[in-house]
């Protein structure tokens, strides 16, 4: 816990405690993920014994999520994530690539009661916080194309068939250019 009178490193160590930012995804500095209080901890300690149980679910979902989507027969470019076969991936997020729609395809999803969100939508090279390092736009251009054409998809443990297959019939039926 910390304290303090001063108000301008009150309002500095709230932006540390959340990765050095002011507002999600922009960050003015370098800083920490120092937002776990005891509550929290007491809560975790009783969840962790389920961790494996959601983490297979997950994969479940998203397996499931790229056999639909393998069939959807979409009319436009939608990239669903790689999954390894030697690795372990937990799906926190299933992060979908739409080059040419994505923001489009966004609204449309939001419009049918589909809940999205682009994570990271400004590179960490183009963060202030890295200013020092001298990258410029253009320097990641596979990094920065990745932060304008992807999105996430909704993906948790609990997540039914019906809710999954309803996601993928809204982008089934979601038509470019309209």
């Amino acid at each position: 816990m910390l304290t303090t009178s001063d108000d301008g490193l009150a309002a500095r160590l709230l932006a540390l405690r959340v990765h050095g930012g002011v507002t999600e995804y922009l960050h003015t500095e370098i800083g920490i993920n120092s937002r776990l209080d005891a509550l929290q901890a007491a809560v975790l300690r009783i969840k962790l014994p389920h961790l494996d149980d959601w983490s297979n679910a997950r994969l479940a979902r998203a397996h499931r999520y790229n056999e639909l989507l393998a069939d959807a027969n979409l009319p436009y470019e939608l990239s669903a994530p790689f999954i390894r076969p030697d690795g372990r991936h937990i799906f926190h997020q299933y992060v979908v690539r739409a080059p040419k729609y994505r923001d489009a395809l966004m609204e449309h999803l939001a419009q049918r009661g589909v809940g999205t969100k682009v994570y990271y939508p400004v590179p960490l090279h183009l963060q202030e916080c890295f200013r020092y390092l001298g990258y410029q736009e253009g320097d990641f251009p596979e990094t920065e194309r990745a932060a304008l054409e992807t999105f996430a998809l909704p993906i948790y443990p609990e997540l039914t068939d019906q809710e999954q297959d309803y996601v993928v019939e809204s982008l089934r039926v979601f038509k470019p250019g309209l």
